[in-house]
């Protein structure tokens, strides 16, 4: 079988954006980021590969009407150096497809352990069907997870670092399996020389001082569910009863993360939808409680719950990014600033490029393991039998699964491969795809025009705080 053809095609790729005054423009394969002022960027929107060693007429006839030909002539110059040094219109030609393990190659190097398919909240917009993933509601054995660690430990070949996430539904309802898990991994990963690093998800409604303490012991990272404000959280994030939940869990978290140890990780994790577009303040209510490491993500829902999020929404959405931008800047230069999750950005081109093709790595490096023991490529699958890919007790049966999550990448998705923001989000979540569009190649638009917006911000974020 011939190769497929874009093997053979080397692309060339900029992107070019303004925002609050700032020019930048984006060398997609090399990742460099250049910010230029007014007269190179204009130049910059003329010009295409290969470049010439002298400007274009056609540019100075452009641009005539606003600039001198000095200057013209000056910055084309700057942008040619550039080109030459492998800074602009630089090929992808470093990319080898033959490099990407596939086909069960790749170690499984982290579990999300439902450890509970129960939940002692309600909240509106849960994918998991309040908890139970619409299997009926369970609590994981200890043996079922003891079972997980030693599937674990047998898949992840010479990788020594595994990640275990414990998950639910709510977690807290089986402490007493996360506890015996912890134990068994740690004393089996002596035994195999293997490290494990373990994350919690919860709600927060049933911490205490004695799940506090077990928590910041021997938890690397823990992650804490809350929307924002109170009547925001409050209306999707309710009781069976109907009550709020902001009043419980607020001051368990705080008590917390005050106790936790600054080299351990934690976050906020929340939920904005189309009832609340004005999702900065939601933000800053988290900041302003006290909490330094934030994510408040975008819906994902279907059509017609009544807080979905629309293509019409998206100007209001991406005017929000820009508050938030603006809002990040004035807190850090008085020192108090806030940890955005959606606006970290690595401009060094890391990880590999393989990881930036590929993504997360569900159904092949990162699989999740239900109540019952069943596998699933991840979180977001569990429940759909289309996608079980086999058993602790079985082990992986359904190959052609894991195979197909394992040939995703950016070159392969529809639409990826020309999206100048390919190499940041990495083509998306295939369950948010599927979810949307029944196919985990096909990408979620909503999502990607959010994921570029994003990407701006968080690159203008660091040429703001770098130029202060």
């Amino acid at each position: 079988m011939s190769a497929p053809f874009f093997l053979f095609v080397r692309f060339y790729m900029i992107h070019r954006y303004t925002q609050n005054g700032l020019n930048f423009l984006l060398d997609v394969n090399s990742g460099a980021v250049h910010l230029l002022d007014d007269v190179a960027y204009a130049v910059s929107g003329l010009i295409s590969s290969p470049m010439a060693e002298i400007c274009p007429e056609t540019v100075f006839s452009a641009l005539s009407g606003d600039y001198s030909r000095d200057d013209i002539t000056a910055a084309y110059a700057d942008l040619l150096d550039l080109y030459e040094n492998g800074l602009l219109f630089s090929s992808d030609d470093y990319i080898d497809l033959d490099k990407i393990p596939i086909r069960g190659d790749t170690p499984i190097k982290a579990l999300c352990l439902h450890v509970s398919h129960d939940c002692n909240l309600r909240c509106r917009y849960c994918f998991a069907s309040t908890g139970d993933f619409g299997t009926g509601r369970l609590i994981m054995s200890p043996e079922t997870a003891k079972k997980a660690i030693d599937f674990v430990i047998s898949k992840s070949g010479s990788r020594r670092n595994i990640e275990i996430d414990f998950f639910g539904g709510e977690p807290l309802m089986a402490f007493e399996t996360v506890k015996a898990t912890v134990e068994y991994a740690k004393e089996k990963g002596r035994e195999h020389g293997k490290n494990f690093r373990f994350t919690i998800t919860t709600n927060g409604m049933l911490l205490d001082d004695d799940k506090i303490d077990y928590i910041n012991r021997e938890m690397s990272n823990v992650v804490l569910s809350l929307d924002g404000r109170k009547e925001i959280n409050d209306a999707m994030r309710k009781t069976p009863s109907g009550a709020g939940s902001y009043d419980i869990i607020v001051p368990k978290f705080k008590k917390l993360v005050d106790a936790r140890d600054k080299d351990k990780d934690y976050y906020i994790r929340g939920t904005f939808t189309r009832r609340n577009l004005d999702f900065s303040n939601d933000i800053m209510s988290i900041a302003n409680e006290g909490f330094k490491h934030i994510s408040v993500e975008p819906v994902v829902s279907e059509d017609g719950c009544g807080y979905e999020l629309r293509e019409e929404d998206l100007a209001e959405i991406f005017s929000e990014y820009d508050r938030l931008c603006e809002i990040m800047l004035k807190e850090h230069r008085k020192d108090d600033g806030f940890n955005f999750f959606h606006f970290n950005i690595d401009l060094e081109q890391g990880p590999c490029v393989i990881k930036r093709l590929r993504g997360c790595g569900a159904g092949h490096e990162y699989v999740a393991i239900t109540p019952e023991g069943d596998i699933y490529p991840c979180h977001q699958f569990v429940g759909n039998e289309d996608f079980k890919m086999g058993s602790l007790d079985q082990g992986i049966l359904r190959h052609d699964i894991s195979d197909t999550f394992s040939h995703m990448n950016v070159l392969e998705r529809e639409g990826c491969k020309d999206c100048w923001a390919k190499f940041y989000c990495s083509g998306g979540c295939s369950a948010g795809n599927y979810n949307m569009n029944k196919d985990i190649r096909i990408p979620y638009k909503l999502a990607c025009e959010l994921e570029k917006k994003r990407v701006e911000c968080a690159i203008y974020l660091k040429a703001a705080e770098a130029g202060e």
